[in-house]
């Protein structure tokens, strides 16, 4: 791999795109079993002494932020809210010059009762998955009867001023697939940002097959049944998701077609796992390791270095299209979405 070049002060790959977006997971543990993502019996969780502690996680994000241009972090997981120091971590980077904006990702179990306390200590705003509207479905799907814990969730993080408060939904065929225009319904009554994520080869099963996932067209052709969806306008920059104005706007809808209509060539991502490695790329193959260097005591320039030599070895777009395409090692629950 080509060295890369000095660049201070910014995460750039081979391409010429720029890393301003820190996606870091925080644990691979989930209180839930989703079907697409991890087998009812839960997966070999990080042994304690492989997790990044607290002051590892800041340390690295004070890196990220103040030597390498990251400008947004976004707290992942498995599921964020039960890592332990998770409000103290977020008090800490919400102290950084300068200061990044914060979000979360999670799944909405504990958020009722932890959306106050996280938005006084900085957080600025949430994504909490949810499938379905349907209780008995949403057991199934989940493996756990803790729909009321999740629609409570989300009505605390919008009371708490944790907006726009964004759903991401995942529509699988036979499952789900009928439920697009009412989960569109949902959010609009209550003020929330929906996003419908096309279902990825992230399972820790490895049974994702392109031929039974719904994909954006079908989504919106079923959308457009009930709403009338124009076109956003607005620049979409390196966002993930291409949006729609519903019925004229100002409420929007987004689809993040990340295999049908891949926008790898704006990405401005990097990921850093619970256990200290870099991955340039979600559907990465290989990893770089932090936690290493750090441990046996780089300092905060070595840490940059070899963070930029990371990046500059990303692909020009994930392949999943590609015939030599390898589904990543670790599941989406280990890797941080």
């Amino acid at each position: 791999m080509t060295a890369a070049p000095t660049t201070d002060g910014v995460l750039v790959d081979r391409y010429g795109r720029v890393a301003r977006d820190l996606r870091v997971s925080l644990t691979d543990k989930c209180n839930l079993r989703c079907t697409y993502c991890m087998p009812a019996e839960g997966l070999p969780w990080l042994a304690g002494p492989q997790l990044l502690t607290d002051d590892e996680i800041v340390r690295l994000i004070r890196v990220a932020v103040q030597r390498l241009g990251i400008t947004e972090v976004r707290f992942t997981g498995g599921e964020p809210l039960i890592r332990p120091g998770l409000v103290d971590i977020v008090t800490a980077v919400a102290a950084l010059q300068p200061r990044p904006r914060i979000s979360l990702t999670t799944n909405g179990i504990g958020l009722a009762r932890l959306a106050p306390v996280l938005h006084a200590a900085g957080l600025d705003r949430v994504n909490v998955s949810l499938d379905t509207l349907e209780r008995a479905r949403f057991t199934e799907l989940t493996r756990r009867d803790r729909l009321a814990d999740v629609l409570a969730g989300l009505s605390e993080a919008a009371a708490a001023g944790l907006t726009p408060v964004k759903l991401n939904s995942v529509l699988m065929r036979g499952v789900n697939d009928d439920e697009a225009p009412a989960l569109l319904r949902f959010a609009l009554a209550h003020g929330y940002e929906l996003r419908f994520i096309e279902q990825m080869p992230l399972d820790a099963q490895h049974r994702w097959d392109r031929t039974t996932m719904v994909t954006a067209d079908e989504i919106l052709a079923s959308l457009a049944g009930e709403f009338t969806l124009t076109p956003d306008q607005a620049e979409r920059g390196a966002a993930p998701a291409e949006t729609w104005l519903v019925d004229g706007g100002p409420a929007r809808v987004g689809v993040i077609a990340s295999v049908t209509r891949p926008f790898c060539g704006d990405c401005d991502r990097t990921r850093l796992t619970a256990d200290g490695q870099v991955r340039a790329c979600l559907f990465a193959t290989e990893e770089s390791d932090l936690r290493g260097a750090l441990r046996a005591g780089a300092d905060d320039a070595e840490l940059a270095r070899r963070w930029q030599a990371a990046m500059w070895g990303k692909r020009a777009g994930h392949g999943i299209d590609d015939p030599s395409f390898l589904q990543p090692a670790r599941p989406m629950s280990a890797i941080g979405g």
